[in-house]
């Protein structure tokens, strides 16, 4: 956090609003990889591959995904679990929802720090892109056990060491989704 903080301006940890289960809307917590007013001129969008709005510490910190720490306070308070699909941003969910039939389907678990849609495909850069990843998330929806989520757990543990998705879904038995 101390990196952070001294390496650019704004605060080190930063919150945000997701929607949760049943859709409910809470306040994430992260690591701030991005400049502090990195939506002034654009509102809301997706980060991009090369974001020039990403800090130099903070393609350090999504490399590694160490970003995502802060959210293991979501987890204690119940907001949040370790495996499950990632929540989204309330004024992407809207627009995504009218556009992808079963897109709400998501919310009937608690999302995810990691999940099987994280393992397997890139950051959401478009509708196609969140279109495959429903698919893992439905798929862990239908399927979620205790052994699922310990092959997750180990998958991404190994992605933390700069082991590939693929490679690291292989050596772990984490299924593709159909």
């Amino acid at each position: 956090m101390a990196i952070v903080k001294i390496s650019s301006r704004g605060p080190a940890i930063y919150s945000q609003t997701r929607v949760g289960l049943h859709g409910k809307q809470y306040r994430i917590y992260k690591l701030r990889t991005m400049r502090a007013d990195a939506e002034k001129d654009t509102g809301p969008v997706w980060a991009r591959p090369n974001d020039q709005r990403v800090t130099p510490v903070g393609r350090w910190l999504r490399k590694l995904h160490l970003d995502e720490i802060p959210q293991l306070v979501n987890v204690v308070r119940g907001e949040m679990a370790l495996i499950g699909p990632r929540p989204e941003r309330p004024e992407f969910v809207e627009i995504l929802a009218r556009k992808i039939p079963g897109y709400m389907d998501r919310h009937v678990v608690l999302p995810g720090i990691t999940g099987l849609a994280q393992i397997h495909l890139p950051p959401d850069q478009d509708i196609e892109g969140v279109k495959r990843k429903l698919l893992y998330d439905l798929y862990y929806i239908e399927r979620a056990s205790w052994w699922l989520d310990v092959r997750i757990l180990c998958c991404t543990a190994l992605r933390l060491f700069g082991i590939s998705g693929s490679v690291a879904a292989w050596l772990c038995r984490v299924p593709m989704a159909d």
